[in-house]
């Protein structure tokens, strides 16, 4: 007869990701997080060989969050405003969840591990994209969005927005980003 299990994987995931949401991905440990499960560190072997397996699974969760985020925020809208709420909800994910935002960017290094999560979001985001700039040029369209996004969130999590840089910065950014989509740009 096997031996009943005390725990599984969505809860050990649960359990880290609260860790990280709290603590950052730097204070992770799996005997920290068994801790928390009332467990052996060796029972989360069963389930991750290694930190690095763990790290990569709570990378591969963090973009599923964002991507339903993103999805709830897009909705049924047109694009121009999908798009908008789009930047909204992630400007929004990075700002409230800065810990969990931070492992969106962290490569799903393990085999068992792969990047299903950044596929998914990408074509996510691709069929937006293509609303405004058409299929052609979405790839580089959507890179050029996410690099506006990013960089404002970085910059706003580096605290260098002050009284002489304007609160509007983003939204003028954002409508500028739209308006090209209408442009010739070659």
């Amino acid at each position: 007869m096997p031996y009943p299990s005390k725990t599984d994987r969505p809860t050990i995931l649960a359990t880290a990701m609260d860790q990280v949401s709290q603590h950052g991905i730097d204070k992770l440990a799996i005997r920290s997080v068994a801790a928390a499960l009332g467990l052996a560190p060796n029972a989360l072997y069963r389930y991750f060989s290694n930190l690095a397996a763990l790290e990569a699974a709570l990378a591969e969760e963090s973009r599923h969050r964002l991507q339903e985020v993103l999805q709830r925020a897009a909705g049924k809208k047109s694009p121009e405003e999908a798009i908008r709420s789009i930047a909204k909800a992630y400007v929004r994910f990075a700002r409230e969840q800065p810990q969990v935002f931070s492992l969106t960017l962290m490569p799903s290094t393990t085999e068992t591990e792969g990047d299903a999560a950044h596929v998914q979001m990408w074509s996510f985001v691709l069929g937006h994209v293509a609303g405004i700039y058409g299929e052609k040029k979405a790839p580089e369209a959507a890179v050029a969005l996410w690099a506006f996004l990013h960089g404002m969130t970085a910059l706003e999590a580096a605290r260098v927005f002050g009284e002489r840089k304007p609160v509007s910065s983003f939204e003028f950014g954002l409508r500028m980003w739209i308006k090209a989509g209408s442009a010739d740009i070659s």
